[in-house]
């Protein structure tokens, strides 16, 4: 008899690994491994995710209509072109799964986030990596890369794992070259770590381009990574196909509720990124004066460092050791960064006793 087997697509898919919460040895220790934030969540969205305790009995709203009011009301978008998902990641495979199936293509770039080959073989698409400049969107690279058979274009801006930053104007170049027929989305989950100045203007393209796709989520500057709540801005019919294939009640009334609140904790988005600004300069300073012993900081607008090891203290030996310090981060051999650590910044105590451990080690090392 013919076994059950999964489709050859799905079997090809090499599951999504999350960064890890406790030790070798079991220790829940420093976890700077899942770009979370230090300062937790504001007191707005918490006391909204506790009063909505009353209502456990109650399916939460399946339009999510105050949240999306909410979230248009921020950005000055239409209410009724806003979708949201379970996380921002929900959204991705959306995308790809109502504007890509068998024989078509979804590209991205190489050291791009990990859900996107993921979200393009689960429908059957072929995933297409392009070459990278300097662990950067390399637009040429890129655009030499779509084919007729291309249908979804993935942006992560800032990119993760790398922290790295599109432009403006390289944005727009890569739309323009575009076929009508391809969804450029543009991943925007670390965008509240932008200066005002460096706005890509992805919600710009979405508000008057047809095949532009904006993404956002609640789990980094808003604090609100365990509800699991994102958000995604494009054309009526780009909207309308993926709440097709959206589940139903995906977002829980405290999560709604909580997000809605988010949005107002000016203060708190404030400090939010004003500690991750000063904290990840500091950070990359002390990594540049660690350069004669191999380490290089990639430059970064996102709350994480992605750090490179050339010298005698191999990334996945400082991996290892910081662990045994305390501290977990995050080390990427499967996304072709062996030779990297992906580390969040955390509180004040965090990143200096994660610099300290790094010059520790370098010490040994020699």
């Amino acid at each position: 008899m013919n076994a059950l087997t999964p489709k050859p697509w799905i079997d090809a898919i090499a599951p999504y690994v999350p960064g890890r919460a406790t030790t070798d040895d079991g220790r829940k220790v420093h976890k700077l491994s899942s770009n979370e934030n230090p300062l937790g969540t504001s007191e707005q969205a918490r006391a909204a995710f506790l009063a909505a305790a009353a209502t456990l009995d109650r399916y939460p709203d399946a339009g999510a209509a105050a949240l999306r009011q909410a979230i248009a009301a921020k950005f000055g978008i239409e209410a009724d072109r806003v979708i949201h998902g379970t996380g921002s990641d929900e959204l991705l495979h959306l995308a790809a799964g109502a504007f890509a199936g068998q024989g078509d293509e979804v590209l991205y770039v190489r050291y791009g986030f990990s859900v996107y080959p993921i979200a393009a073989r689960r429908v059957g698409a072929e995933p297409i990596e392009a070459d990278d400049r300097d662990y950067a969107t390399d637009v040429d690279a890129l655009l030499a890369k779509v084919t007729e058979k291309t249908r979804v274009v993935f942006i992560a801006n800032p990119n993760n794992p790398t922290g790295t930053y599109t432009s403006r104007e390289e944005l727009a170049r890569i739309h323009a070259a575009l076929p009508a027929n391809c969804l450029l989305v543009v991943d925007q989950a670390y965008t509240e770590y932008l200066d005002p100045e460096d706005d890509d203007g992805a919600l710009d393209l979405a508000r008057t381009i047809p095949n532009v796709l904006v993404t956002r989520t609640f789990s980094k500057i808003h604090g609100l990574a365990a509800e699991r709540i994102g958000w995604a801005y494009g054309a009526p019919h780009v909207i309308q196909a993926m709440h097709k294939i959206r589940a139903p009640f995906n977002v829980s009334t405290a999560g709604q509720a909580a997000a809605v609140a988010a949005l107002g904790a000016d203060d708190f988005i404030r400090a939010s990124h004003d500690h991750n600004l000063k904290w990840r300069t500091w950070f990359a300073d002390e990594i540049t004066k660690m350069g004669n012993a191999g380490l290089r900081a990639i430059p970064s607008k996102a709350n994480f460092i992605l750090v490179l090891f050339n010298g005698k203290l191999t990334a996945e030996e400082a991996y290892h050791g910081l662990m045994e310090r305390g501290y977990i981060v995050r080390w990427l051999p499967n996304q072709g960064l062996a030779h990297g650590l992906r580390i969040t910044i955390g509180s004040e105590e965090e990143v200096r006793g994660m610099a300290w451990a790094l010059h520790d080690m370098i010490g040994e090392a020699d």
